[in-house]
């Protein structure tokens, strides 16, 4: 999954979780998972079997992810950590066959949940901002670089089973509507750092989104994507 924080991602994760045959996992922070060739000998004998420190860094990460699979007794695995959309290049050359879901909210919805965050009460609008632009702008570059399929917050909380069908059918999977009561399954706890940890998750139902933003509401600067993604 190629998403921004604050868009809705561990929705989708546990509504993803709850079919039988997917395994969505909390957020897995592959991308700060590293590589120490902490000697020079260690790097010569790595490039002697043609491995660098990057594609040892690849065999890391899908290591961890078939270890996820295969614990869950499932046959897909999604990972929906925010921070995938910064290196979805590489994200694309680790696993070059993988199904894309590019999920997209409101921009300044995600601006608006994060600065509800009551933990961080030192966030400023400005920094917010450029925050949620930087993540959204790199989904944007994803997603028009790569295939995939395009699945919105506000159509998700709106229309649940639409949108799940939607992505049963991009993933091959056949289509239950247990997902859409994610809260009789266990998808681990909900906490900081590693997904959406508000009381709306917590319920375990899906619930309508919140109201866009008016036009007026949106700063200058996120007005060209806000466009640009069809939101008026």
């Amino acid at each position: 999954m190629i998403s921004s924080v604050r868009s809705g991602s561990t929705l989708l994760r546990v509504v993803l979780d709850t079919h039988p045959r997917i395994h969505a996992p909390h957020e897995l922070h592959l991308r700060t998972l590293e590589v120490n060739l902490s000697r020079p000998y260690t790097e010569k004998s790595m490039a002697r079997i043609g491995l660098d420190g990057q594609e040892l860094e690849h065999m890391l990460w899908d290591r961890v992810l078939h270890r996820e699979l295969a614990a869950s007794g499932k046959d897909l695995v999604v990972d929906k950590t925010p921070g995938n959309a910064l290196v979805w290049r590489r994200i694309h050359a680790c696993w070059p066959e993988a199904r894309y879901i590019f999920l997209l909210r409101h921009p300044m919805s995600m601006v608006h949940s994060l600065m509800d965050n009551k933990k961080r009460p030192d966030r400023t609008l400005d920094a917010t901002v450029r925050e949620v632009l930087g993540y959204a702008e790199a989904v944007d570059e994803a997603r028009r670089s790569l295939p995939g399929l395009t699945v919105r917050y506000e159509e998700l909380t709106a229309d649940p089973a639409a949108v799940t069908r939607s992505i049963c059918d991009h993933l091959g999977v056949e289509w239950t509507p247990r997902m859409l009561d994610y809260g009789r399954a266990d998808h681990g706890e909900y906490t900081a750092f590693l997904g959406d940890w508000s009381d709306t998750i917590k319920s375990g139902r899906i619930q309508r989104g919140r109201a866009l933003p008016a036009a007026d509401e949106v700063p200058e600067a996120l007005r060209a994507l806000t466009a640009k993604w069809g939101y008026a």
